[in-house]
């Protein structure tokens, strides 16, 4: 294989065979229990990396079911995505997130900088409940609960609130193990349809792990809990703070 075959094939690892297609990423059918809860300030202090910054020490927990995605197949997710600002804006930054299958993995954290880690995550309706569970190895480490259905939301509404900014912190390693790529990167959810979104009661609990701190950041009251269908594309990033070039961080 030539320099020149290199540099233009040159996408994804394997060279020869990419562990997932480039995009878009449409996904449809996109299921979320989402159980937004008050946790510690002190804590959420130091998991919020500079220059994003917070107001109120919130925590979204998310369980997604996303049985039809282009190219990553079917596969579940669980995390926190905590609310953030950035330059005066609102959005989101994304803490954490486990999931079940490979290419999703691969792809979201060498493409974004999604802090993904490989787990067991479920969402399903019980009888009369929406139950998300994570679990890591053999432990169960998160379970949320929300009455099935029971108050009707506003889609449009929906759709605004999931087209805000998300933040990630990108972090590719140098063959000496320093930092090669070190970044604050915006990336958004475009082409959304709600086909429905609900609330009701619910209930979070979180178990500690050595390799999956879900419990660092503790669930001290409820706020809310909202259930979405949704299709959407996953869009592309845009680097908006180099950590290693801090005079030209943009």
């Amino acid at each position: 294989m030539t320099l020149d075959e290199i540099r233009r094939t040159a996408f994804a690892m394997p060279l020869t065979s990419p562990a997932f297609p480039k995009g878009p990423y449409r996904f449809v059918d996109r299921e979320y229990l989402i159980v937004s809860y008050r946790t510690d300030r002190e804590a959420l202090a130091k998991v919020v990396p500079e220059p994003l910054s917070f107001v109120d020490p919130i925590v979204n927990f998310e369980f997604i079911r996303m049985p039809n995605s282009t190219g990553f197949g079917d596969y579940t997710e669980s995390g926190q995505v905590i609310p953030v600002v950035f330059e005066g804006r609102r959005g989101n930054y994304t803490h954490a997130m486990y999931l079940n299958d490979g290419p999703p993995i691969y792809g979201g954290r060498e493409l974004w900088g999604f802090p993904k880690k490989f787990a067991q995550p479920s969402l399903a309706v019980e009888r009369d409940a929406l139950v998300g569970t994570l679990d890591y190895g053999s432990v169960r480490i998160a379970t949320g609960v929300m009455g099935y259905k029971h108050v009707a939301l506003d889609p449009a509404a929906m759709a605004k609130s999931m087209s805000a900014p998300n933040f990630l912190l990108k972090i590719i390693p140098h063959v000496d193990g320093a930092p090669r790529i070190l970044e604050l990167v915006d990336f958004r959810l475009e082409d959304i349809t709600v086909k429905g979104a609900w609330t009701g009661p619910a209930s979070l609990q979180l178990a500690h792990h050595a390799l999956a701190p879900v419990a660092d950041l503790p669930v001290r009251e409820i706020l809310s809990a909202t259930h979405i269908l949704a299709d959407l594309t996953l869009g592309l990033g845009t680097v908006v703070f180099d950590y290693l070039s801090p005079e030209r961080p943009r």
